[in-house]
């Protein structure tokens, strides 16, 4: 059901769920995260799709979400005064059993010169541009711009991974992008993602705390400076996808919500963050 590189199918997937009147919460398409600045070519057929069968769509991000939107609006309201925000995702992918997203993707193990989808000019922008105009529109505040940083390593030794296989030498070992929303001239809401295929590849960035497998943080300079870090993981092999799993839970814990709600296009800002009503104490699947 990715809409990484099917995008349009994956419109259609939702449009049609819609018009049946149900309610849809997705990760896939990244535009309608912040639907009100969405491209007319993603937006209006959603909207047509609800006007016709009274279903409801609520997209929002596995990075996760959550860490570059409620989290930090939350945050900033804790403190007197708000200088800058910064959202980071730092995430070791030896153990993300994903080798399409890993290698395709993000370019891990891919030559130097390769030019890896998800870093191309204007894609981290697509991505989670959404989520800065969303944390601006909280705050009220007017974006100059959205600007992009990116940096990448190579690996200094070929390394195997436990998921993945071998990753060679001199091939990308580890990208840093940033995501920037320019306030009065300068970069005040940021999503940054600092992301290795070892840990022993640009180890002077970022790195998780406590050597673990990834880390979502976010930092609110101002007064107080007030620093959260989050730390999911989860069970099996696979742990570092602990992170889209609470990405999964915010999504679908909001369907009920949805369901009572008027029909409609809902952004992060409008669906609360629910309590887990009814699942402390139950038997995990």
């Amino acid at each position: 059901a990715t809409g990484d590189t099917r995008p349009d199918a994956a419109l259609a997937d939702v449009t049609r769920a819609i018009r049946a009147g149900a309610v849809v919460v997705t990760p896939a398409l990244y535009p309608l995260y912040d639907h009100r600045n969405a491209p007319p070519e993603f937006r209006d057929p959603v909207a047509a799709a609800v006007a016709e069968g009274g279903g409801s769509l609520f997209a929002s991000g596995v990075d996760p979400g959550w860490g570059n939107d409620v989290l930090p609006v939350l945050l900033s309201g804790l403190g007197t005064a708000v200088d800058a925000i910064r959202c980071q995702e730092i995430f070791d992918y030896s153990t993300y059993d994903q080798p399409e997203s890993v290698r395709d993707l993000v370019g891990m193990g891919r030559p130097m010169d390769h030019q890896p989808m998800m870093l191309l000019p204007s894609v981290p922008t697509m991505v989670w541009g959404g989520q800065i105009r969303m944390m601006a529109r909280a705050l009220g505040v007017e974006l100059d711009a959205i600007r992009e940083t990116v940096e990448r390593r190579p690996l200094d030794e070929t390394v195997t991974t436990r998921s993945m296989g071998v990753f060679e030498a001199g091939t990308q070992g580890a990208v840093r992008f940033e995501v920037q929303g320019v306030v009065a001239g300068e970069p005040r809401l940021v999503i940054e993602h600092v992301t290795r295929i070892h840990a022993s590849c640009a180890p002077d960035w970022p790195l998780p705390p406590g050597g673990g497998d990834g880390a979502h943080r976010v930092v609110i300079e101002g007064r107080p400076r007030i620093e959260v870090t989050v730390e999911a993981e989860d069970d099996g092999e696979n742990r570092s996808a602990g992170g889209n799993a609470t990405a999964v839970g915010r999504l679908v814990g909001a369907i009920d919500w949805l369901a009572d709600a008027e029909p409609g296009l809902y952004d992060a800002l409008d669906v609360p963050l629910r309590p887990a009503v009814g699942r402390l104490g139950r038997e995990r699947a």
